[in-house]
């Protein structure tokens, strides 16, 4: 496999937290496609989607990820990149684990959060309708799972440092 860990799931599932720390633990790069695309725009997620609205924004998520899956690290995609079928492509040959999260878990880590413009309004509702749609384009893109519900995002490196030293033989 090349390029970086990628991590994808739901809103609420621990991508930026696990990312960062199993970036460090790993002694490499951390990106999160979100961030950056904030950085770059000079905006935030919410005031693309208001200004610009989604199509525009998942254009440049769509953009930012290819480019981002050519450096090395760890990688967390926003809870929709699985949406474009062109970053479900690119995602082949990648590992990629997929943090799976329930609604309630989500809904409490999540919380009232305006800068998740797709879940202003009924959080929980959302949410439940979210994993609906992208639970399936989770499956198809996932080299692994880690069901994040139970566990801090210590735990979840944990788990992925031993699954790494495992499919290296180290």
């Amino acid at each position: 496999m090349s390029g970086p860990v990628v991590l994808v799931g739901a809103p609420g599932s621990g991508k930026s937290t696990t990312g960062a720390l199993l970036a460090e633990r790993l002694g490499v790069p951390f990106a999160d496609v979100d961030a950056v695309i904030e950085q770059r725009a000079g905006r935030s997620i919410a005031a693309i989607f208001a200004d610009d609205g989604e199509p525009a924004f998942r254009a440049l998520e769509e953009q930012v990820t290819a480019e981002l899956l050519d450096q090395p690290g760890v990688l967390s995609l926003g809870g929709g990149a699985v949406l474009s079928a062109t970053t479900r492509a690119a995602l082949r040959g990648h590992r990629v684990v997929w943090l799976e999260v329930s609604a309630a878990t989500a809904v409490s880590r999540v919380g009232l959060n305006e800068a998740r413009p797709l879940l202003l309004g009924n959080v929980r509702g959302r949410l439940i309708k979210l994993l609906a749609e992208r639970t399936p384009l989770y499956a198809e893109v996932a080299t692994e799972r880690v069901e994040t519900d139970s566990l801090p995002p210590e735990q979840v490196v944990a788990l992925l440092l031993t699954s790494s030293s495992e499919e290296t033989g180290a």
